[in-house]
């Protein structure tokens, strides 16, 4: 089994650091729990870069993922895109067509996400819903009657939005999030997660108050915006070739 992820810092795994600062996050924790359901050891690479839109992930990831040969490959992107004004929900379903599409004509299986709402925490969060919303429906209509799809949708869990789930940027999930998440993954590629993973018990960071985390991460946020610039410029794929999970 050679399972390859690409996208943003969903799939990067921010917002569920390890002890010496890197991210883990719920592509890594699949491979673990895959490899352990199947009592062997998978490949697996993980080419994400936080920051990236959804057309970025496709065009710098999806032919370096694929050239490595996988069985499968997971794709999420449209995070970003939906904080800006002005996206287009249907050239982010373009993205999602063609990552479909290139794994077909490779043999290869698509595995599809939605992203876990992050709204509730957000400023704008009913623009932020409302665009998820959108995404989601977009993606599954287009999408119906292609075959060999395997589908992981987090976007429509109520218990995903809890702040218990979220890093104090509010906008990437912790450990229990992407745990959660995993779990969703692992269900869909027909696979039993540990049980505890659906719900750990909450032991995240106290969010900060509002002054204290605009200052903290919408501040900076915007500063990139206009400055043009991203939070993983000069960032390298953390797994950009194989590496045995066992």
């Amino acid at each position: 089994m050679r399972y390859a992820a690409i996208g943003d810092s969903f799939t990067e795994g921010v917002g569920d650091e390890r002890p010496d600062g890197t991210p883990r996050g719920w592509a890594d924790l699949t491979a673990e729990g895959w490899a352990a359901s199947l009592g062997e050891p998978i490949e697996y690479a993980n080419l994400a870069i936080r920051g990236r839109l959804a057309w970025p992930v496709v065009d710098e990831q999806l032919d370096a993922a694929l050239a490595l040969g996988p069985t499968h490959l997971s794709f999420n992107g449209g995070g970003n895109d939906m904080l800006r004004p002005g996206t287009k929900i249907e050239r982010i379903v373009d993205a999602f067509v063609t990552v479909a599409r290139r794994c077909h004509e490779r043999g290869v299986v698509p595995v599809l996400l939605a992203g876990a709402d992050p709204s509730r925490g957000l400023p704008l969060s009913r623009v932020i819903r409302r665009r998820g919303d959108a995404l989601t429906a977009a993606v599954t209509h287009r999408m119906r009657r292609t075959n060999d799809i395997v589908w992981a949708i987090n976007w429509t869990d109520d218990r995903l939005r809890d702040p218990s789930f979220w890093s104090p940027d509010r906008l990437h999930m912790n450990f229990r999030g992407h745990h959660r998440v995993a779990a969703r993954v692992l269900e869909s590629l027909g696979h039993a997660a540990p049980a505890a993973w659906w719900d750990l018990p909450d032991a995240a960071q106290p969010h900060l108050d509002t002054r204290a985390y605009y200052r903290a991460h919408v501040g900076p946020w915007v500063k990139r915006r206009v400055t043009g610039r991203s939070s993983g410029d000069g960032r390298a794929p953390k797994y950009g070739e194989w590496t045995s999970i066992r």
